[in-house]
């Protein structure tokens, strides 16, 4: 490791590899430093899902898109608003043009993308696409890392499938479709072990290959190098100060920073501050997302907005608060269940996006008691779909009754006294349910009326009923549910070139962000999956382009911004 280079980059998120391959296009030194052993952020660890308007492969499968589409569609979503500077319409606008950009110069460098097949845009409102607009990787061979194969962070996907593929496995034994997709999976598997390949899928896949095309092309990357410092030397970011292998290094740079070091969903102090009566235990991101990065631009002047928002997702805690939460929203959109307050009623369609969901528990609890929510079930559901990441059917494991986690009752009033719920209230709430459920339209919520909510319910349903079931059949349960994450999306402000901007609207020279480290151009809501890794990737693009021509001065628009 040198101590001059062209580009630093902070941290190892998606954005990080893009725009170091955007610089070493272009013949300049860059240099990546990861506080973690691990690279590939929560990127790595995630579907690895980018949501990307009028991409190449919606145009090679006939799916009709374009700008002017996709800029009403988030129009509709995001709207304007004085407190989200970050998703500004100059900086959306920006977005719907350069993020096709970025997935063309990606699939330039030989990095195997495609999209999957229907991923349904999240709100039905002018400008949706009904097969949806998601783009990621194709399987890779982590193997060929080499020794860089320990230091890429593991998925969650340990079988050689595509996302779509995955998603079908739980059918395993209610569709043959499903059969032969595992049958292929296996098969896929097993050849390629015996071929001495390890394909990986989802976020490991994406990082992996975007890892691999990095080392070729000559940058540098340097792991457990956390930066402790960002030197500023009139006006402009010269260099960073880390600490690498124990010692303190002052590295230089020529043509600018970029901050790609994730969000503060683990840090508890920032959380209690910005968004009050989360905590860091109910976030699945990476170790690394502790908001240092974030702290120290700011102490430099850097202006932060949206700081209340997060990429919220409901999870459980199967093996209790020690362990790792897992994401239960798929379950709440399965007929025979309902989520419900503590005290009892229902306040949400259980069908909406993650986002929306994780946001209407946490908002609900600051009025009535929902840290936890329950998922209220029945026989039926245990009979049919996974619960909590453990597989269909009955019997559970021990444990999961022995802690508490799994909450049973023969009646709906005893389950609803093993909650701690009023029973009258729950038997109230499940019986008014039921009645929608039968008449095939629930008329609280409306779950189940839209393109998104249906094909997140249960495929092998007749249209119409894929999210409605009645819950009578016992016994019947109950898990607890939490609000939690997979990031904030609140951070630095940045203008259309990923600068970061002061209070007052300014550019800081030679400082630039992406990802969750930055206030999302989707503001406080969210089109579709992949609305933060696609931003993450598109502007660390964006970035370097910017810092290749000169790290300019540009003015923008004064705010209010997060203290």
């Amino acid at each position: 490791m040198e101590t001059d280079y062209d580009f630093i980059i902070v941290g190892s998120g998606g954005g990080a590899f893009c725009a170091a391959l955007v610089m070493r296009a272009a013949g300049k030194r860059v240099l990546i430093l990861e506080k973690t052993a691990l690279l590939g952020g929560t990127t790595a660890i995630s579907g690895g899902v980018m949501w990307i308007p009028n991409n190449r492969f919606m145009a090679e499968h006939g799916i009709a898109d374009s700008a002017e589409q996709a800029n009403t569609y988030l129009d509709h979503v995001v709207g304007d608003a004085d407190d989200t500077p970050g998703a500004s319409p100059e900086r959306r606008r920006t977005y719907v043009d350069q993020a096709p950009a970025m997935i063309d110069f990606l699939v330039a460098q030989g990095i195997k993308l495609r999209r999957i097949p229907v991923w349904p845009d999240y709100c039905d409102v002018p400008g949706a696409v009904a097969q949806g607009r998601t783009v990621t990787s194709e399987l890779f061979d982590i193997n060929t890392l080499g020794v860089w194969k320990k230091k890429l962070r593991p998925g969650f996907l340990p079988l050689a499938a595509h996302l779509e593929e995955a998603m079908q496995l739980p059918d395993l034994k209610r569709s043959w479709t499903s059969k032969k997709i595992l049958a292929r999976v296996i098969g896929r598997t097993i050849i390629s072990r015996l071929r001495g390949k390890h394909l990986s899928s989802a976020g490991e896949a994406l990082q992996g290959q975007l890892l691999s095309k990095t080392l070729e092309m000559g940058a540098d990357i340097q792991t457990e190098a956390a930066v402790t410092d960002l030197l500023m030397e009139d006006g402009r970011i010269t260099a960073v100060a880390a600490n690498v292998a124990g010692k303190r290094v002052i590295i230089k740079t020529q043509q600018g920073v970029l901050l790609s070091a994730g969000g503060f969903s683990r840090n508890q102090s920032m959380r209690e501050r910005y968004i009050p009566d989360t905590e860091t235990e109910w976030s699945l991101t990476a170790e690394g997302d502790t908001g240092e990065i974030l702290e120290q631009a700011l102490d430099l002047g850097a202006a932060a907005a949206q700081m209340e928002t997060r990429v919220g997702n409901p999870v459980a805690f199967p093996s209790g608060h020690q362990s790792a939460p897992v994401i239960v929203h798929g379950d709440l959109a399965k007929p025979h269940s309902i989520l419900v307050d503590q005290s009892g009623a229902r306040f949400m369609s259980e069908a909406n996006s993650y986002v929306e969901v994780a946001k209407d528990i946490l908002e609900h609890s600051r009025k009535t008691p929902a840290q936890p929510s329950w998922l209220i079930l029945d026989s039926q559901f245990l009979a049919t779909y996974p619960l909590a990441g453990n597989m269909r059917g009955i019997k559970k494991p021990k444990s999961w009754f022995d802690s508490g986690f799994l909450r049973c009752g023969e009646t709906i009033e005893a389950l609803a006294n093993a909650c701690d719920i009023n029973p009258q209230a729950l038997r109230s709430t499940v019986e008014r349910f039921n009645r929608f459920a039968e008449q095939g339209h629930d008329e609280d919520f409306q779950r189940g009326t839209t393109r998104y909510q249906r094909w997140l319910g249960d495929s092998l349903l007749s249209p119409g009923g894929e999210t409605l079931g009645a819950i009578e059949q016992a016994p019947f349960y109950a898990i607890p549910v939490y609000p939690g994450d997979v990031g904030t999306f609140g951070g630095l402000v940045t203008d259309i070139t990923a600068s970061v901007l002061r209070i007052d609207g300014t550019v800081i020279n030679g400082l630039y962000a992406t990802g969750t480290t930055t206030a999302s151009v989707m503001g406080q809501g969210c089109p579709g999956a992949g609305a933060s890794i696609g931003p993450a990737l598109t502007w660390g693009y964006v970035a370097a382009k910017a810092a290749l021509i000169s790290p300019g001065t540009t003015q923008t628009k004064s705010y209010t911004a997060s203290a």
